[in-house]
């Protein structure tokens, strides 16, 4: 039976990839990623000589047909993302669904676990983890206003990405909506620049106007009763 081998890959760091990821991404007949270059860098540094081929929120149906087809022969295949785990606010699971729904009981789809930004700032962030909400990425412009509003009526943990270029507009926003709620932002985890900030929303956008401002951030925000 095809495997379909959903692959976590390092938000940062290259120790974090297990051995058995190193063995699966050595082992498939091909390795669907988002970005080539990307992934490409990823198994250069590992020593990992594999075919690749992109796979990403641009693709087509006839993209993911060919692939599902090369499941079909009995190819196995593994998914990546840029970096993390694949799904986890990443386009890959329109590729699972659609393999699922055309080969049933026929694929087996595989996880091998590993890091996500998510789970790895959660970990960190001293507040409940038990319930939680998982945003994503605001929206750029169209609704991005109305997401921030509805974050205050969330009683429980909440947590988002935003990208370098709008991290301090996301903490404008929260100064905003829930000045007074606990904060964690994680800048650059488990990079060489991993940064913290804590407090209230301005206590962190204070430190962070000081600060030089690069990376991916995760936004990590306390229940309204902690």
């Amino acid at each position: 039976m095809p495997t379909l081998y959903v692959v976590a890959t390092p938000i940062g760091n290259l120790e974090d990839l297990s051995n058995r990821a190193r063995r699966v991404l050595g082992s498939v007949d091909l390795v669907l990623c988002e970005d080539t270059r990307v992934t490409g860098k990823l198994l250069s540094a590992l020593g990992i000589r594999a075919s690749m081929q992109a796979l990403h929120q641009h693709s087509t149906s006839a993209r993911h047909a060919r692939y599902i087809e090369l499941l079909r022969e009995g190819k196995n295949l593994a998914l990546v993302s840029d970096a993390g785990t694949p799904n986890i606010s990443d386009p890959g699971g329109r590729f699972i669904a659609d393999a699922i729904s055309a080969l049933g009981d026929d694929l087996k789809v595989a996880p091998i676990p590993g890091v996500s930004a998510l789970t790895a700032a959660l970990s960190i962030s001293a507040f409940p983890a038990d319930v939680f909400t998982f945003l994503g990425f605001p929206p750029h412009k169209k609704g991005r206003k109305s997401f921030f509003d509805r974050l205050e009526r969330i009683e429980h943990t909440i947590v988002f990405y935003e990208s370098v270029h709008r991290a301090q507009k996301a903490l404008a926003e929260l100064v905003r909506v829930m000045p007074s709620r606990q904060l964690l932002l994680a800048r650059e985890l488990t990079k060489l620049h991993e940064t913290l900030y804590r407090g209230t929303p301005a206590e962190v956008t204070a430190v962070l106007e000081a600060d030089t401002i690069k990376g991916e951030f995760v936004f990590v925000i306390a229940p309204k009763k902690l």
